[in-house]
């Protein structure tokens, strides 16, 4: 036989992958998920015997306690990928992941590679790929009531920020299909809230001029109520609204106030000279009384210490976007490793959380490109109180919600226009 008749033998992961991608495509969800009950949490009496010994070639490989984690995430979303494109089978699902969670113990089979392959699916519910499964389906099958949150863990709450979602559903090893997949979520949650907040904003503002007009009939005055689209309260949600749109320093607004320092960064001299500008761009709006008490003198600390050797050279837009990021760390939190966020709780604890979203705003509107690394930022304290109940972290879910307002009016298409009227 010659080389060009010689077909390579189809590794056992692809042959997996290629079984449940053809069975998901033409099975209802019920049939798809006995299969998966048969083939992973059984471990036993799967219908076809060439796929149970690819799967016992995994299960036995040497390399398995590795490579596992890796394998079956990605036999979950392939599952789940598909699903969530058709809305009437999404709720199958959140049935897939409950059999994880129901899993029985190693010990109740007979059978070597069964025994070992609950081992296995028990120590993948210890990983991050599990970690970002659940969040995924949380996202997925969560319905919209938050009338309790205070009493949930946080975690209930990840379907609300679509700004986490490419940071807290995916993890290594994550597919282009499965980026995707996120991704499309992204946009339609993020659609939704400003649809959502551009339609409460022109609800509050026709009953805020109805109220200046007395000869307007009672009939005209009855408009169709629009829900609080935040866990803010409307007055909270009142202050934000008229933070992130109005002004804060004078007669300018944030984007103006971005606008004077980024015409002004073209005849910065030098980055020292960058970053002590940078330093009074960012304290200028901060109350005196907090920030002449440790803060401001932290801050220009922590600036004049970021890249010492360039000080004399001309800042360019990597020098920029490095002390963004650096700085955002600063603010917010450091990493996963280091989740120290000291700094970001007495920011809020001294000037509220629509005012540290403010101070956070002022350098995304300066440096966009930094705008995922600070979701990024956003999504290591998500993670670190992911299992605190809404009540035990009233500061975060505040932080959370000023953050998707402000991006929402900033960098998505929210139509708050209306709001000028009444400023």
């Amino acid at each position: 036989m010659t080389d060009r008749y010689f077909q390579p033998a189809t590794p056992p992961e692809q042959q997996v992958y290629d079984h449940l991608l053809s069975c998901v495509q033409v099975e209802p969800p019920s049939q798809v998920i006995e299969r998966f009950r048969r083939l992973f949490i059984e471990g036993t009496g799967y219908y076809d015997q060439e796929i149970w010994l690819a799967l016992e070639k995994i299960i036995l490989s040497r390399q398995v306690e590795q490579e596992f984690p890796f394998f079956f995430n990605r036999c979950c979303h392939i599952l789940i990928n598909h699903w969530q494109m058709q809305r009437q089978q999404q709720g199958a699902i959140s049935q897939l992941v409950a059999l994880l969670e129901n899993q029985r113990t190693p010990g109740l089979v007979y059978s070597r590679v069964a025994r070992r392959l609950r081992q296995l699916l028990k120590l993948f519910t210890e990983t991050e790929q599990y970690l970002t499964l659940r969040r995924r389906v949380q996202v997925i099958s969560q319905g919209a009531d938050t009338s309790s949150h205070q009493s949930k863990p946080l975690g209930t709450l990840i379907r609300r920020y679509p700004y986490l979602y490419e940071h807290c559903l995916l993890s290594e090893g994550s597919s282009d299909y499965d980026k995707h997949a996120v991704w499309l979520m992204k946009v339609e949650r993020q659609r939704q809230f400003e649809f959502n907040l551009s339609q409460y904003v022109n609800y509050q503002v026709q009953q805020a001029l109805l109220r200046h007009q007395a000869s307007v009939p009672p009939s005209v005055r009855r408009i169709q109520p629009v829900q609080n689209p935040t866990l803010l309260g409307d007055r909270e949600l009142g202050f934000a609204l008229k933070q992130f749109v109005g002004k804060v320093e004078g007669s300018y607004t944030y984007r103006d106030l971005a606008h004077r320092f980024v015409t002004h960064i073209d005849l910065t001299p030098s980055y020292k000279v960058f970053k002590e500008d940078f330093y009074e761009y960012l304290t200028y709006s901060i109350n005196p009384a907090y920030g002449k008490g440790q803060f401001n003198e932290r801050l220009y600390t922590h600036l004049k210490n970021i890249f010492p050797s360039s000080d004399s050279q001309k800042p360019d837009e990597l020098l920029i976007i490095r002390t963004c990021s650096q700085t955002l760390s600063y603010l917010v939190v450091e990493s996963p490793q280091r989740p120290n966020h000291f700094v970001f709780v007495d920011l809020i604890t001294n000037l509220g959380p629509t005012s540290t979203t403010g101070l956070l705003l002022k350098i995304l509107l300066i440096c966009y490109k930094v705008k995922p690394f600070l979701e990024k930022r956003f999504s290591i304290l998500f993670n670190h109180y992911e299992s605190v109940t809404g009540d035990g972290v009233p500061w975060l879910v505040a932080s959370l919600e000023n953050v998707n307002l402000a991006f929402g009016i900033h960098f998505g298409n929210a139509d708050v226009s209306d709001l000028q009227q009444l400023m």
